[in-house]
């Protein structure tokens, strides 16, 4: 079918813009969802325009939702596409061109996202990660929500690996790793016929080289119209032949207007430390937040969090009145940590916060793998990771999501520590 069509808008019968909807077939092995090829690498895919809608698909029943995807020009973020899922309770922007990241997220007044000084939707052809001694990923970090990994993610700096001669050889690891700047080899727009109709965006993310890891990341993110939330459902698998060290961190970043003096995040720790002596000389106010400082030093703290029996856990960053808020919920048998930065510089600087589930804390992989959180993967094993992220946005909200965090925790008590564990 796909050649078909393909064929048919090579020789003008049809044009690719009134192929879209209808071009992209319903695929039959999964007869539970309408779905679309957006891109694939495979197939030589890759629309620069799309659009369906609710108009489209009466089927879905009568709320509003639309999904378009365009492409970028100008400067650093020609070429780069764009995907918005809009319906009546959300909007969310994804970038499939930069490892299917989220660039920002709506619900009534409640934006998660923040404002970077990069202002641009980074195409990864102008990244150069190894600049700055191994900053790189700066160049285009903007997003709510970017993943970092898979190979290696936290820190740069050096650290070792076997070679391909069976050697141990030395290597200059970069910041929070690749997975954030590589496209997407294929991506689906996927409708649940079922209610109610959650959305899923889908995409494959390939972390190879030749003498290296054969990582391949699934990344799905959904949501369901009408509602204030959004999941993010990844699987990770090793199709190399040899067992492979991998890493995630789900740096996920709140500005404005979250992020304020007097903001609270609120978290079921077990154990709270800070990650080096600017943070242990802030310890004491690690939930609470500053107003804009120029000059502000970024302070990072480490939490091993409290779940509930199924291994369920959270964490809620509220504003100053506690009507506005924003709740991720994870499991622990997958994302074991929970790293909190504080970088409330100048607005000017990027004013922000990042709380971040993971495999490990953003030390170098060199530190992580010695306390013991590298996860390997056996030639052909997976891991999966889920998050469900929701907006709050009224007092009550807020409340029953502190109610829930609260819940994780118990009467169960919070040890602090003064001195950062390692460095």
């Amino acid at each position: 079918m796909r050649l078909l069509i393909a064929a048919m808008i090579l020789s003008g019968v049809i044009t690719q813009s009134s192929a879209l909807v209808s071009a992209q077939a319903v695929n039959q092995s999964e007869p539970e969802f309408w779905q679309y090829t957006l891109i694939d690498a495979e197939s030589n895919i890759n629309l620069e325009e799309f659009s369906l809608s609710n108009i489209d698909l009466p089927q879905t029943g009568e709320t509003k939702w639309s999904v378009t995807m365009k492409t970028l020009a100008g400067g650093k973020q020609d070429g780069v596409r764009l995907v918005s899922i809009v319906h009546e309770n959300l909007s969310l922007s994804v970038i499939p061109t930069r490892g299917l990241s989220i660039y920002e997220v709506k619900s009534g007044d409640v934006r998660l996202g923040w404002d970077s000084p990069v202002k641009e939707m980074v195409h990864p052809q102008y990244i150069n990660l190894e600049s700055r001694g191994g900053l790189g990923w700066l160049d285009g970090f903007n997003e709510w929500m970017v993943r970092c990994g898979l190979e290696y993610a936290g820190h740069p700096g050096l650290d070792e690996f076997t070679t391909n001669t069976g050697d141990t050889g030395s290597m200059d690891l970069t910041l929070h790793g690749k997975i954030g700047n590589i496209p997407a080899s294929k991506l689906e727009l996927l409708i649940e016929k079922k209610a109610p109709h959650r959305i899923h965006l889908r995409g494959v993310i390939h972390e190879r080289l030749f003498f290296g890891p054969k990582l391949m990341l699934t990344a799905n993110v959904s949501t369901v119209p009408g509602e204030s939330s959004l999941r993010v459902n990844d699987t990770v698998i090793n199709h190399g032949a040899s067992s492979q060290e991998m890493q995630i961190i789900y740096h996920t970043n709140f500005g404005r207007n979250l992020l304020e003096k007097n903001a609270k995040v609120i978290a079921p720790a077990n154990l709270i430390s800070p990650m080096n002596e600017q943070a242990a000389k802030a310890i004491t106010s690690w939930d609470t937040y500053q107003e804009p400082t120029p000059g502000f030093v970024e302070e990072v703290f480490l939490v091993h969090p409290y779940a509930n029996l199924e291994g369920q856990t959270g964490v809620l960053l509220q504003n100053a009145k506690g009507d506005r808020g924003s709740s991720i919920h994870w499991n622990v048998k997958e994302l074991p940590y929970l790293t909190i930065w504080k970088n409330t510089v100048a607005e000017s600087d990027g004013y922000v916060t990042g709380l971040e589930p993971a495999t490990g804390f953003p030390y170098n992989r060199k530190v992580e793998r010695a306390a013991g959180r590298v996860p390997v993967l056996e030639p052909g094993a997976s891991r999966s990771f889920t998050l469900d992220y929701h907006l709050h946005k009224s007092k009550e909200s807020v409340e029953q999501a502190q109610q829930q965090i609260n819940s994780y925790q118990g009467i169960r008590p919070t040890e602090i520590e003064k001195r950062p564990l390692m460095q």
